[in-house]
């Protein structure tokens, strides 16, 4: 719709000329300006045309009262060349879109005509649009305001559970930088917020068994890293500053944030462990009377299948010697249960001496290379160390490690596999590694191989009674050394450990009178 508004009756006959040829049909014309606002009053044009000089109301009035009542739609102010001051002026002032001088060409107004209805449609978009706009950041606003008011009531319960909480709860960075610490972790700890707020968590808890390789470069504690989303960590104290007093606890971690900070929920499990105490003591004194009817039942069967009792068939022998194996087996469960009752108790001393490692590998191997033989496995010992180096430590219980897990290397290796036993000394400690071909272990299950009655892992479940890594584990700490394992799926394993400042040489050995140390 275009409205022409000019006080000249031959003006508007002109304009009806000229929009008549070009086919617009929808062409209202005013030679009254009060008239023509009154018909805007009612109607929404797509262009206002008007003449500058009129009697009742010139043309910026009358535009102005327009531009009130349409402000998108665009108007062109027809002038005089006297005029054209007023008319520059008029378009700083209202906003108009053009002013065309008299006489104007036909051409050029048709096409300020089509370009000025583009604009006004443009606008009109334009507007409706940003009312849209407005509308949705209305809702958006009040969406924001309510999720707001959600946030602080869901923050304040959340903050009243871990205030009052009876287990201690912290957050933590990927590097085990404490960001904040509960009430109840305050007591356990037997320090404040703030101090809490400049530690590690690896120094208010200590766990055996997970070596430091866990706070490195990469972040990550107890198994915790970039990959781990959770991990529950077992065998694990919290130590208070203030009584130095350790309390067991069981730490359950989760990653938040895109594994950027872990919450732990830390267990006080003290009546657990009591609990415990008092089954495993029940046990060790069950498999320490169980261990002389064993004997004896060993040493008759012995007697039978040496003949000192009389004469046997073979199928009777085939018989006895079954029996005889699966009571030495039984004996040795009891045995390897009695043994880490007597570690975990702190009743066992280390027998220390020197010893020649060399003897000991050498005596290790050769005891193990029939098995792996039988296998057509490759079975190889490295060793990098002179031959005059000794290992001050309990050789019996050193060579019940070694033994163990070259034992296991040769278990889950397969046919025609590959093993290496690797020692070396460097700066007065022993590094000393077995490293197989076999299937490998899953990273998950890694954590778990050093904890008592571990069967394997979730995949495979071992016929043995759990306790070889477990008792590994207790020997080794109990030297102050550290023993670990790494692994692949599907490329192989390494079971390592390492004992501190153990070696010495002839020229420098202890008193070779072995010294009793007593368990801490």
């Amino acid at each position: 719709m275009i409205v022409v508004v000019d006080d000249e009756k031959i003006v508007t006959s002109a304009f009806k000329t000229l929009f008549k040829v070009e086919g617009c049909s929808d062409v209202h014309l005013f030679n009254n300006p009060s008239e023509a606002l009154e018909f805007l009053k009612l109607e929404t044009p797509d262009l206002i045309i008007s003449d500058f000089l009129m009697p009742e109301m010139n043309g910026l009035q009358f535009l102005t009262e327009a531009k009130k009542l349409h402000p998108e739609v665009s108007m062109i102010l027809l002038t005089g060349y006297a005029d054209k001051e007023n008319a520059i002026r008029a378009i700083n002032e209202i906003g108009l879109y053009k002013y065309i001088e008299k006489p104007w060409d036909n051409d050029d107004l048709l096409m300020n005509i089509r370009n000025g209805i583009e604009r006004s449609h443009l606008l009109s978009s334009l507007r409706a649009k940003i009312t849209e706009l407005e509308a949705a950041q209305a809702q958006l606003k009040e969406y924001s305001e309510n999720l707001e008011k959600l946030v602080r009531e869901r923050t304040a319960e959340l903050s009243g559970i871990v205030d009052f909480s009876a287990d201690a709860i912290i957050t933590i960075d990927k590097k085990g930088r404490i960001q904040s610490a509960n009430p109840a972790c305050e007591n356990l700890t037997g320090l404040s917020g703030k101090s809490l707020l400049k530690k590690k968590f690896q120094e208010i808890a200590y766990a055996p068994g997970f070596n430091d390789a866990s706070d490195n470069e990469n972040g990550g504690i107890f198994g915790l890293n970039s990959e781990a989303s959770k991990i529950l960590v077992r065998d694990c104290y919290i130590i208070n500053t203030l009584s130095n007093a350790r309390t067991p606890v069981e730490v359950n971690f989760a990653a938040v944030s895109d594994n950027d900070k872990y919450v732990g929920v830390i267990r006080n499990v003290s009546i657990q462990k009591e609990t415990e105490k008092l089954r495993d003591d029940f046990i060790a004194t069950l498999t320490h009377d169980l261990r002389t009817p064993l004997l004896a039942a060993i040493q008759t069967l012995k007697y039978f299948l040496e003949g000192s009792i009389g004469t046997l068939e073979e199928k009777q022998k085939v018989l006895l010697s079954t029996m005889l194996q699966s009571n030495e087996d039984l004996l040795g469960l009891v045995n390897a249960l009695l043994e880490v009752y007597r570690f975990e108790s702190g009743k066992l001393s280390l027998c220390k001496t020197n010893f020649s490692l060399k003897d000991l590998a050498v005596q290790c191997y050769n005891e193990l290379k029939p098995l792996a033989e039988k296998k057509k496995q490759n079975f190889k010992l490295q060793l990098e160390a002179p031959e005059s180096t000794d290992i001050y430590a309990d050789r019996a219980e050193i060579k019940r490690v070694i033994t163990n897990l070259c034992g296991n290397a040769v278990n889950y290796t397969n046919l025609g596999g590959e093993i290496t036993i690797f020692a070396k000394v460097q700066n007065g400690d022993l590094i000393f590694s077995v490293t197989d071909d076999g299937n490998g272990i899953p990273k998950e299950d890694i954590p778990n191989l050093f904890t008592r009655f571990s069967q394997g892992t979730a995949r495979k479940r071992s016929t043995g009674t759990g306790l070889g890594l477990y008792l590994s584990r207790q020997i080794i700490e109990a030297h102050n050394g550290k023993i670990w394992a790494a692994s692949k799926l599907n490329k192989g394993s390494e079971f390592s450990f390492l004992l501190t400042n153990v070696t010495t040489t002839k020229e420098r050995r202890h008193d070779d009178k072995p010294e009793v140390v007593p368990q801490s």
